[in-house]
């Protein structure tokens, strides 16, 4: 099998090399990665600027690809490489990413929005991320990245699966739990740090109360969760609603 493998966090990083290294026991990698941090960038693209794109040297990687761009770049350019390569990819990774992405975060993650760009793209796509911002173990994250491989194979393409885990060794884990996204609500602000410099500041709420079966509060009491999730964001309980005013041209 051939993967791709892209992230948000750069292509030095440490989460980005674990799952390289387990996913080249199981089939051929190739790496697309932003040469710096790409936090936060959803699923930009970089539509009126240029980007610099460079041959790089990843462990385990069958080649691997530099990107001055963003996580949805990165995945573009990386489906693009692989098939001048003469590679075509059967499921793009996105991650690991240090620092969970759950509930609401999907909506701003980059790893989540590489994973969605693979998602249009027609391949199937999977986001690892791991809670913690200074991430210490990948074990748990890689495992279940090799595990779902044969079960997203079956999914039609436009559903991407989005693995969490917490920054705990595998015998500290409770278990895995498969999980609806949350409703994550920061407390954050723009801070002025200086005359029209503004920095956003902020921390996350304690979700212990949440229930297990939402991923936000299954995660913060200790368990891994797998959640499927989709880019359709119609409100599809609301069209015969809204088919109903009286709207006029």
């Amino acid at each position: 099998m051939n993967f791709l493998l892209v992230n948000d966090d750069g292509i030095e990083s440490e989460g980005l090399h674990a799952l390289a290294n387990a996913l080249a026991t199981v089939g051929n990698v190739y790496v697309s990665a932003p040469a710096t941090q790409q936090s936060g960038k959803s699923i930009s693209i970089s539509l009126m600027d240029s980007i610099r794109v460079n041959e790089y040297q990843v462990p385990n990687a069958v080649k691997a690809w530099r990107v001055d761009g963003t996580p949805a770049d990165c995945t573009k350019v990386g489906i693009q490489k692989c098939a001048e390569e003469g590679a075509k990819i059967d499921v793009v990774f996105s991650g690991i990413n240090r620092g969970s992405n759950l509930g609401c975060d999907t909506l701003y993650s980059g790893t989540v929005g590489a994973a969605i760009e693979a998602a249009l793209h027609d391949r199937h796509a999977v986001a690892v991320s791991v809670n913690n911002h200074d991430a210490k173990h990948f074990d748990t994250a890689c495992d279940l990245a090799l595990q779902v491989i044969d079960y997203v194979m079956k999914l039609p393409v436009n559903i991407v699966v989005n693995i969490n885990t917490p920054d705990l060794p595998p015998e500290e884990i409770l278990g895995i739990k498969i999980a609806t996204l949350g409703q994550t609500n920061y407390v954050d602000e723009f801070v002025c740090k200086e005359d029209d410099i503004y920095v956003l500041e902020g921390y996350i709420p304690d979700y212990s109360h949440v229930p297990d079966f939402i991923d936000i509060g299954a995660n913060c009491k200790g368990y891994a969760t797998v959640t499927p999730i989709q880019f359709d964001l119609t409100a599809h309980d609301y069209i015969e609603h809204v088919s109903e005013w009286n709207l006029k041209i």
